[in-house]
């Protein structure tokens, strides 16, 4: 059996004007047009995917389409691009034939139909389509080749649904995407069952809408509760970290502001250093001023003048300590010689006494 691989192909006049409004249904008098205007033929798969045809490839896929999601979308996808010219017809089963035959859906018939016809590669929807596809109703809808990924599509019965259609040639294969199914939608669903209940809560819903017992609503409820203090505490923490992070970059920014200006006065090469240097002459002259001159007996009267005129200078303390000691040795000489003069003058007056009396007699 010939099988097409997947390949893009550029749309038909007709396909790109399901772009931009809902694809038709089969009974909607557009389809109806199309397919009175299509003369019906058989057609190889060799000349469809050559693109030797007259008119477009009418390719049918079907299938349930709960919960329309993107492996959807990818298998219409690679049904509208198989040939290089295809008309695209999906027929979607009734909400009675799906209960029946696979279980129950979660989106009703209409909202199923609804999420096809806006798909962008769908040309025309079949609604409440068969189940098992006879020559009726391939002639009816003068279907050409009928699209589905290659597994055996048996849902409970050992016959492949689709094996008469690969026998006489019209079967073309598309590809499931991996990971991604209703039934994988459905047990996420299922497996976090109590986050949407309590989300639908939150959101206005009524317990009786989502069939849950007065208890579990309360404690659903109080979930909430708890789930909203966290947050808030979390909000909290997290802003009031923000602003203390904020209080530090600001202290760090002025700190620095605050070294440079200090190490700029008493660095080593602040202002105060540089000063202290300039003035370090200045500075050792206060400390320790020079000693004041000795005034001479030579000295002019002029020069005397002027030194007893200006202030005497300050003496250091070694220089005052031998101007005392000499002051002293001298003070000591003077008395001496004063002792030695008085006791001559004394011998006199006493030698002098007798010449005296001896006078008066």
């Amino acid at each position: 059996m010939l099988q097409t691989i997947f390949r893009p192909a550029p749309f038909s006049h007709d396909a790109e004007a399901t772009i931009f409004r809902p694809a038709p249904f089969s009974h909607d008098a557009e389809a109806v047009r199309e397919r009175e205007q299509c003369e019906y033929h058989r057609i190889s798969q060799t000349d469809a995917a050559a693109g030797r045809t007259r008119r477009p490839v009418r390719v049918y896929a079907d299938g349930i389409y709960d919960l329309f999601h993107q492996g959807h979308a990818r298998q219409l996808m690679q049904a509208k691009n198989v040939f290089p010219n295809v008309y695209l017809l999906v027929g979607v089963c009734s909400d009675a034939l799906t209960h029946s035959r696979k279980g129950r859906t979660v989106m009703s018939e209409a909202e199923r139909y609804e999420a096809v016809r806006h798909c962008r590669y769908v040309d025309e929807v079949v609604p409440d389509a068969p189940w098992t596809l006879d020559d009726d109703f391939l002639l009816k809808h003068k279907i050409d080749f009928v699209a589905h990924d290659d597994i055996p599509y048996t849902t409970g019965s050992s016959q492949d649904v689709y094996a008469h259609i690969k026998e006489r040639g019209m079967f073309v294969t598309t590809e499931r995407t991996e990971g991604v199914s209703t039934s994988d939608v459905v047990s996420r669903i299922v497996k976090d069952y109590d986050v949407y209940v309590r989300r639908n809560l939150a959101r206005g819903y009524s317990a009786k809408e989502l069939n849950v017992g007065f208890i579990n609503e309360k404690r659903y409820r109080l979930q909430n509760k708890m789930d909203d203090l966290k947050k808030k505490g979390k909000d909290f923490i997290y802003a009031e970290l923000e602003r203390r992070s904020e209080v530090l970059a600001k202290w760090e920014e002025k700190s620095r502001d605050f070294i440079d200006a200090f190490l700029m006065m008493f660095g080593r090469e602040g202002r105060l250093t540089q000063y202290l240097v300039e003035k370090k002459d200045s500075v050792l002259h206060a400390i320790s001023p020079p000693t004041s001159p000795r005034v001479s007996p030579e000295h002019s009267p002029a020069s005397s003048s002027d030194d007893l005129s200006s202030p005497p200078a300050k003496s250091s303390r070694r220089e005052r300590s031998k101007t005392s000691a000499r002051s002293t040795s001298r003070s000591q000489a003077a008395a001496a010689a004063a002792q030695n003069d008085f006791s001559d003058s004394e011998e006199e007056i006493i030698l002098a006494k007798p010449t005296g009396r001896r006078s008066l007699r």
